[in-house]
């Protein structure tokens, strides 16, 4: 392990990568919609070998007292042993519930739902929008892979009819007013160097990562920092322009 990790840190001293990507390459990305026929929405997203689900339950329930006409939205993440040896059965972990923030933090303040047409009747009734993540297989950069998986799902939702007091599950006509689509880029630092969508290995000896939401307007909606290490402003400028640049190939996945 110790050879391995030496070996990686030797290629990234030079911009090189175990997989021989480019620095800012991302893994093959391949998005599947409308993969669970129970859901209102779902998605699975693999980058790589990395594969996570995404399905979207929908039901109703009382809003936030301090926003009353606001639909609610809610945010899971499961992790299953199947998907990695560190993965253990039981209630979230950290690493869960860090991934399952940060999916609703890039899309919450994105404004990717249009929570106000979620209002049922104000103070008492709302939708409720429950985010369910599955990983399937870790091998790295979970963020990207559950937030692009996420907002594809979302996007792609259709919610049940309400009569009265009843919910019609079986038939689903009205789009979900989703008004977005927020792109998560996953930037890992080892050493000098900085790799956008790091594999499991590249995760194992970086020093630190930064993910970066970006909205369809080009405008940084979200931010979140993992690990000990720093980047410098020119890095973060640099980080942030690469960011914008790369959401824009991405969000063409979104179908």
């Amino acid at each position: 392990m110790i050879l391995q990790e030496q070996y990686l840190l030797n290629l990234a001293s030079k911009g090189e990568r175990i997989d021989k990507r480019k620095p800012d390459e991302y893994r093959k990305i391949v998005v599947e919609k409308d993969v669970i026929e129970k859901a209102e929405g779902s998605a699975r997203v693999k980058i790589g070998e990395t594969e996570v689900l995404v399905g979207i339950k929908m039901d109703t329930g009382e809003p936030y007292p301090d926003k009353p006409d606001d639909g609610v939205m809610i945010v899971g993440a499961e992790f299953s042993p199947v998907a990695s040896p560190g993965f253990e059965t039981g209630p979230p972990k950290e690493d869960a519930i860090e991934l399952a923030r940060v999916v609703d933090r890039g899309i919450r303040e994105a404004g990717t739902i249009d929570t106000k047409k979620l209002c049922i009747k104000k103070g008492e009734k709302v939708w409720l929008v429950n985010i369910d993540i599955h990983v399937l297989n870790h091998s790295g950069n979970l963020i990207d892979a559950a937030a692009l998986a996420a907002v594809t799902a979302l996007w792609n939702a259709k919610m049940p009819e309400l009569k009265g007091e009843k919910i019609n599950y079986e038939k689903r006509t009205k789009k979900l007013p989703v008004k977005s689509k927020p792109i998560t880029i996953t930037f890992a630092r080892i050493g000098e160097s900085l790799f956008t969508d790091p594999n499991l290995d590249e995760e194992n000896v970086m020093d630190m990562r930064l993910s970066v939401a970006v909205k369809d307007d080009d405008n940084i909606c979200a931010l979140q920092k993992g690990g000990i290490g720093t980047l410098s402003l020119e890095e973060i400028g640099k980080v942030l322009e690469a960011a914008i640049k790369k959401s824009k190939v991405i969000r063409k996945t979104i179908k």
